[in-house]
This record gives structure tokens, C-alpha cells and sequence, in this order.
């Protein structure tokens, strides 16, 4: 399943559960988790709820789908991180880097960390994310000669830049590939 942001269907086209993921993605990076009901998402995809409800039994089982797979897409998108390890630990930071601020999933993942802050199941599928990154920073700090106490300290640096521009920029980050590169440049110095 791919992050389409589901437009929507046409008429008489029979929907699958991951249409309807799709749509809460969609609804989610738009409108954030208070946006998740099921009228707007029927909205989205032109249909109605009966539709809805063949496929989920309420809407915190729907919710509960969507956590799920957005768990399940964003550990695909950060699995490279860790089958890297030949590649040089500077150039692996350079793809983590561009991977958090890649436009396709930029809108969904400040919503899903939005809904991390009241939501018990999302904030446990995000932190469990969050630590699968930070253990693939930390190991490029590793592997590129830092301490273990230097690895740990500039790793959560890396991260917490990371997490604090999606949550501070507009809707879509403008790093500058020069900003990036001084960056890892200051953050690689001994």
C-alpha cells in the first residue's frame, strides 16, 4: 500500500480496507486525527457508510487499521536504515535526512505524531518507530568513530532537528541540500 491520499472513488467501484486506509491517510495529514469520522471519509471516497462498516466493525477498530498501517509503511520506509551497513556512515545519515523530509509523507507524520499525544496506540506505534531510527543514527555514529556516550548524545541532536523542524515548518519542509550537508558537517565534527 502506497501513500496515494486517496481521491476520490468512482461510483460503483467496489472499495477494499486499504482504499479506506488510504482515505484516513489522507483525512489524517489534511485535517488531523479530529478529522477522522466516518462521514468525512465516505465524503472522500463517495460512498456511504454501509460501505464503510462492511469493512470495519466501528471506528476505533478503523482506528486502530490505520495505526497499524501506518506502522507497517513507515517501518518499510525506514527498513533501508538498517540493511545499510557497507554504505558510509556520512551517507547513510544524508539518506535518513532526506527520507524525514520527503514530501510524500511529510503531512501524515506530523498528524500521526499530532495523534500520538492523545492517543495510547499511535504514541506506542510511534515511539516504537521512533527507536528503530534512532538506533540506525546512532549506529552511523558508531560506525563513524564517535564514543559510544558521542554516538548516543549526537544521535538524539540528529533526531530531535529532525522532529522539531516537521513539527515547526509549514506544510512542506524547505531544507536546502547545503543546509543539510552543514549540518552532518557540524554534527560530524569531533
Amino acid at each position: 500500500m502506497l501513500l496515494s491520499m486517496a481521491p476520490p472513488t468512482a461510483p460503483g467501484r467496489r472499495l477494499s480496507a486499504d482504499d479506506w486506509i488510504d482515505a484516513g491517510f489522507a483525512v489524517l495529514a489534511d485535517s488531523g486525527p479530529n478529522g477522522l469520522r466516518v462521514d468525512a471519509l465516505c465524503d472522500r471516497l463517495n460512498v456511504t457508510k454501509g460501505s464503510f462498516y462492511w469493512h470495519f466493525t466501528d471506528m476505533p477498530a478503523y482506528r486502530s487499521a490505520l495505526v497499524e498501517a501506518w506502522a507497517s509503511l513507515h517501518d518499510r520506509s525506514r527498513r533501508p536504515f538498517e540493511n545499510m551497513p557497507d554504505v558510509d556512515p556520512r551517507e547513510r545519515l544524508t539518506v535518513m535526512m532526506q527520507t524525514l523530509v520527503a514530501p510524500q509523507h511529510w503531512a501524515l507524520e506530523r498528524a500521526m505524531r499530532l495523534w500520538a499525544l492523545i492517543d495510547e496506540d499511535t504514541r506506542a506505534s510511534v515511539e516504537r518507530s521512533d527507536r528503530r531510527v534512532l538506533r540506525a543514527v546512532r549506529q552511523a555514529f558508531d560506525d563513524y568513530g564517535f564514543e559510544p556516550e558521542d554516538a548516543v548524545l549526537r544521535s538524539l541532536v540528529v533526531f530531535a532537528a529532525g522532529v522539531g523542524l516537521m513539527q515547526s515548518a509549514g506544510p512542506v519542509p524547505a531544507v536546502p541540500s547545503e543546509l543539510q550537508d552543514r549540518f552532518l558537517d557540524f554534527m560530524l565534527r569531533p
